[in-house]
């Protein structure tokens, strides 16, 4: 049993480190840009040691293409139903989930970079949530809540526009824009407008 507790926590450990480097890459690609990153730098700024971060990557070309940059814990949205209710706690925990794992300010930054490997890496966050903000679409679409005929990836990129220009604009007012937002989100998949959608965003679960 001791083996798989030790692997177990060598794993954690790897994983925390790769939290670092990663955070530390992307605050010098938003602040500094594509340039300034070096395993140096990465370094000083990680608080990782420079060999640990070379047992990893060769160097700053490979540690560009290979780095492990998600949103964190995948956001959990398997649980919320086809309802107002729903959409609500769908939309603030797309919200709170950029913010917490990777900022919508750097979201934002890196999209608006015509840089590939920025736009790669901004991809690594995006795909995974639109996946999954797809999957609770279909979900209501099999529960015959949703219309049939929905342009999923536009509505994910107006959601995503909507976060940014709300906290570009008003950054302390996600619940009114939680609230806005859920009722247009929610006509726009029914075609009915919601009432209950609108009387603010329910408390993270």
């Amino acid at each position: 049993m001791a083996v798989p507790m030790m692997t177990q926590r060598r794993q954690r450990r790897r994983e925390a480190t790769d939290r670092k480097i990663a955070d530390a890459v992307m605050a010098i690609l938003v602040e500094d840009g594509v340039a300034a990153v070096t395993i140096e730098e990465v370094a000083r700024r990680s608080g990782v040691a420079k060999t640990t971060i070379y047992r990893r990557y060769r160097n700053t070309e490979d540690l560009l293409n290979k780095l492990p940059l998600t949103i964190g814990e995948p956001l959990p949205l398997d649980d919320l139903d086809a309802s107002p209710e729903g959409v609500v706690a769908l939309l603030t925990r797309l919200l709170h989930g950029f913010d917490e794992h990777f900022g919508l300010r750097a979201v934002g930054l890196v999209l608006s970079s015509r840089n590939t490997v920025l736009r790669g890496l901004a991809l690594q966050v995006l795909e995974p949530a639109e996946q999954r903000f797809a999957a609770f679409v279909r979900r209501g679409q099999q529960a015959h809540v949703f219309l049939a005929e929905l342009d999923v990836p536009f509505l994910f990129r107006t959601l995503l526009g909507s976060m940014l220009a709300n906290r570009a604009l008003a950054p302390t007012d996600d619940d009114d824009w939680v609230g806005s937002v859920a009722a247009l989100l929610w006509q726009a998949l029914t075609g009915e407008p919601a009432v209950r959608a609108t009387q603010g965003a329910p408390s993270r679960a």
